[in-house]
């Protein structure tokens, strides 16, 4: 019991050294955080309003069910990959880092056998029409001695309390040497830079400019999972998990953060949008009456699959969806170029993941980027899918059971986020 009285004692105190929440009247806190999260999404035809009605009572409970069901919530990683860019590969050693892997016997059998239906068909088929060219991440090895299956609904995404030089050396890499940025060109982490980075960011190309809102949109949204479930109480009869508002505007109040988390904020709608396209884009793929979700249980395979085909029609009968046709328009050698360009780049970033200390951050880190990963490839294979036929193999476009749970577990990460910035609203509102 003393332990635990220490630990909140403890938390009490880093509570207190934390910068001085801003005071006002009623609703202040609210618009310093969302000042900026309402309206027309820049570079898109929708508004923020129309996504938190569609995300919040059409699509997130649907999406939540999905990825309650077996085929979803296994996902096979290697959380022991060196981290290929530095020599530092020192571990976070705070207990709420760690992952717990999947003892063999608790992975349905269609799922982790080697001779279930859909991996017998797909390695005849795929390996030799595999196109390296498509891939805009570094896949983990899932037939690694090293790979383990990892219950994802066991091991969520929330405060680890993983943060400091080593979670900055992360986010600094992926910013400063993969989103194109020129380095005269300071991020606006400071006061006096903003004006000048805004005034780059918006004179380049479309396709850069959305880089960045994608990356920015996904810390955005890995910060509104940290802050919504944070670590409130650790004795020794419990541990509560809860939103942590001090934490929330920590991050994205404007003043604490020099006007830059309702930017942070918006972009995450950005992310939404571009990853609701993917799903609505895909349909046909999955669509086809040969392609299972197979778990080895077959009535409830079939139930999931009509789930999963229900999100997919929602998604594409969004009213105002993101237009991926001005991406790499233009001259085609040049356009070519900046496809190559920006699929290294994210690729690179997936490469970064493998340096994250904390393997909690590392689990979902990779999972997040690799469904990332698989939004662009759909969004720049669509000329594939368009002859996908209805019945047979999928020769020209391909997703392996990794990219799928990746890609369905990715958007309901961001979908959360935007659900849970209604409560986070809500809270605000209503503070002093």
């Amino acid at each position: 019991m003393a332990a635990g009285a220490g630990l909140l004692r403890a938390l009490g105190l880093a509570a207190l050294l934390l910068p001085a929440v801003p005071r006002g009247p009623p609703g202040g806190a609210e618009r310093r955080c969302f000042c900026q999260v309402t309206g027309h999404i820049d570079d898109c035809t929708c508004d923020v309003e129309t996504i938190d009605a569609f995300n919040n009572y059409k699509l997130f409970p649907r999406l939540n069910e999905l990825l309650e069901s077996d085929y979803f919530r296994y996902y096979k990683v290697n959380l022991k990959k060196p981290c290929p860019f530095w020599n530092d590969n020192s571990h976070c050693g705070i207990r709420d880092c760690a992952v717990k892997p999947c003892p063999t016997d608790e992975v349905p059998n269609g799922i982790r056998s080697a001779s279930y239906k859909e991996t017998q068909r797909a390695m005849l088929q795929w390996t030799r029409h595999d196109d390296s060219s498509d891939s805009f991440c570094e896949a983990d090895d899932i037939h690694s001695p090293d790979a383990e299956y990892v219950d994802l609904l066991l091991n969520p995404e929330r405060y680890t309390g993983y943060k400091g030089p080593d979670a900055w050396k992360i986010w600094n890499s992926i910013y400063e040497e993969n989103c194109f940025k020129p380095q005269n060109v300071k991020r606006p982490l400071a006061s006096g830079r903003g004006d000048m980075f805004y005034k780059w960011l918006k004179g380049v190309c479309i396709e850069k400019r959305a880089f960045y809102k994608l990356i920015s949109g996904l810390h955005a949204s890995i910060n509104i999972h940290l802050s919504a479930r944070y670590l409130l109480q650790d004795t020794w009869s419990e541990k509560k998990w809860g939103p942590n508002v001090t934490e929330f505007q920590q991050r994205f109040d404007e003043v604490l953060t020099r006007g830059e988390g309702p930017r942070r904020l918006k972009n995450l709608y950005f992310l939404y949008l571009i990853e609701l396209r993917a799903l609505s884009k895909v349909l046909p793929f999955f669509d086809r009456p040969g392609f299972q979700l197979y778990t080895g249980n077959k009535s409830h395979d079939a139930e999931i699959k009509n789930l999963l085909l229900e999100i997919l029609h929602l998604a594409k009968s969004f009213p105002l969806h993101f237009d991926e046709n001005s991406f790499f328009a233009g001259n085609k050698k040049e356009a070519a170029k900046l496809k190559e360009e920006f699929r290294l780049h994210f690729k690179n970033i997936t490469r970064i993941m493998d340096c994250v200390g904390c393997f909690k951050c590392r689990l979902w880190g990779k999972l997040q980027t690799q469904g990332l990963g698989t939004v662009l490839k759909i969004l720049f294979s669509e000329n594939l899918i368009g002859k996908i036929p209805e019945s047979g193999p999928s020769y020209g476009f391909r997703l392996t059971r990794q990219e799928i749970v990746a890609l369905f577990n990715a958007f309901g990460r961001v979908s959360t986020s935007v659900r849970e910035l209604e409560n986070f609203r809500n809270i605000l509102r209503n503070m002093q």
